[in-house]
């Protein structure tokens, strides 16, 4: 995981509008003088476009254009584009002014400036704030600020100017005799209210006559469940968290999470839970298909077993896999509670399950039976590496620290499937493991298990 998580206030996505909105501009002035173009001059252009692009996007960052905290208004953002926008168009005729062997027409690269500055502008008035929250409204954080209401109102009027986008649950009072129904509830039942509307994280604003110690107890029970906390105002021991300082208006805000917060890391994480979504679905095709068919000739039933998984942060979803078991495994499950070998209860497994078909047995050896959750990798209710996904009734028995395990999305494989697997027999070193992974999560981590899970699976290691 990165720790400092230096990115986590930038936006990512306007970053890349700005780069495919500038490449377009290099497109059309392209094809205006395609004629007109020779290689040489392609070549030379192409290069002066791409200095264009750096200097504009260096320029930007330098004034804070992809900084989430930014405030939309209109003139200022224009302001501040045309000053990174003249800034690269100087520098970029001063190498076309000094440089002898730039023999570019002056009127191909005074049309790409003049057609892009307009792309920008339009995708500055089209793109920025109210599109992006249009857009990513199915993935917004679900988000509870605690405080007073009306306490609350001026820091929500800045918030709403800035491009950061959250589903907003609802408010939390900090007394019980202050709440009404206007509220979730009060923060003495924190944890309750968390479970309740699976938050992703919490806005607490501080004021002078908190107790300081009190609204630490409540950091401490979010950094356990792997909830962010977002304090506002005033300072506080980050613990075993990350944070870092960032400001909304003339309100400072300390964040304290436990999950990387990099945007760019997450959106290279999704999409390559697409491809390989897509690429495991296409490739294990014709093996799905024969295991269908021995699945339907060996025992009566569906050929999909599907079943409510818990996801981040205690949502919801359908997790598919080729049944294995008899269809009355779930009634069968009670009777061999006593021979359940993960310690502790809150799992189940056991060594020669009677549930287990014949065919079951087979495609549980090979991992067979878990392809099909490439269809919840590439839906997103899964990614390709993660913890594991837990039963609704697991995660009812689950105690404050053992909530953090579910803080991110749940993986087809992860470090318990590629540490011992059903060798594990401690609830307690799952949950380890999986925190484990939580705390230093980054991409080569990712790219590590997903190679020690090949080697995993060829050698049919802890699988039954």
């Amino acid at each position: 995981m990165n720790k400092s998580n230096t990115g986590a206030n930038s936006d990512t996505t306007y970053v890349i509008i700005d780069v495919f909105t500038i490449l377009l501009g290099f497109l059309l002035t392209t094809l205006r003088f395609w004629d007109d173009l020779s290689v040489d001059n392609t070549r030379e252009f192409t290069i002066l476009a791409f200095v264009f692009l750096i200097i504009f996007l260096l320029n930007n960052k330098k004034e804070y254009i992809y900084n989430v905290t930014m405030f939309f208004y209109l003139d200022r953002i224009y302001r501040k584009i045309t000053k990174s926008f003249l800034t690269g168009a100087g520098i970029t005729i001063a190498i076309i002014y000094f440089t002898s062997s730039v023999e570019l027409d002056s009127n191909v690269f005074l049309f790409f400036i003049i057609i892009t500055y307009i792309l920008v502008c339009c995708n500055t008035l089209l793109f920025r704030n109210r599109f992006v929250r249009i857009i990513s409204k199915r993935i917004l954080p679900r988000t509870a600020f605690v405080g007073k209401k009306e306490s609350l109102n001026k820091f929500l009027y800045f918030f709403n100017k800035t491009s950061i986008c959250i589903k907003n649950m609802g408010y939390i009072c900090m007394n019980d005799e202050d709440c009404s129904d206007e509220y979730l509830g009060s923060i003495s039942n924190l944890e309750s209210i968390i479970r309740e509307h699976n938050l992703d994280q919490i806005y607490i604003i501080q004021k002078r006559e908190h107790d300081l110690d009190v609204i630490q107890k409540y950091i401490d029970m979010c950094i356990e469940m792997g909830v962010t906390c977002r304090v506002i105002v005033d300072y506080y021991k980050r613990r075993k968290a990350s944070s870092y300082v960032s400001s909304i208006g003339t309100y400072p805000v300390i964040t304290y999470h436990t999950i990387s917060l990099n945007s760019y890391e997450r959106i290279i994480k999704r999409l390559t839970d697409i491809i390989s979504g897509f690429i495991g679905i296409v490739m294990s095709s014709p093996i799905m298909l024969i295991t269908a068919i021995a699945i339907k000739l060996d025992s009566p039933g569906p050929v999909f077993f599907k079943q409510t998984r818990v996801g981040q942060n205690g949502r919801l979803f359908k997790i598919y896999k080729f049944r294995s078991m008899y269809i009355d495994a779930e009634e069968r499950k009670k009777e061999l509670m006593a021979q359940n070998e993960i310690e502790g209860g809150i799992m189940f497994k056991m060594k020669d399950d009677p549930r287990i078909t014949r065919v079951g047995k087979i495609i549980r050896k090979l991992s067979v039976d878990e392809l099909p959750q490439f269809f919840n990798v590439f839906g997103g209710s899964m990614s390709l590496v993660g913890t594991r996904p837990p039963t609704v009734d697991e995660v009812e028995k689950y105690e404050r620290n053992q909530w953090r395990r579910i803080s991110i999305k749940p993986g087809l494989t992860g470090m318990w499937q590629v540490n011992g697997r059903s060798n594990v027999s401690s609830f307690e070193d799952i949950v380890r493991m999986d925190t484990e992974y939580i705390d230093n999560w980054n991409l080569w981590l990712d790219l590590k298990i997903i190679l020690k899970t090949v080697a995993v699976v060829l050698k049919h290691e802890g699988s039954y």
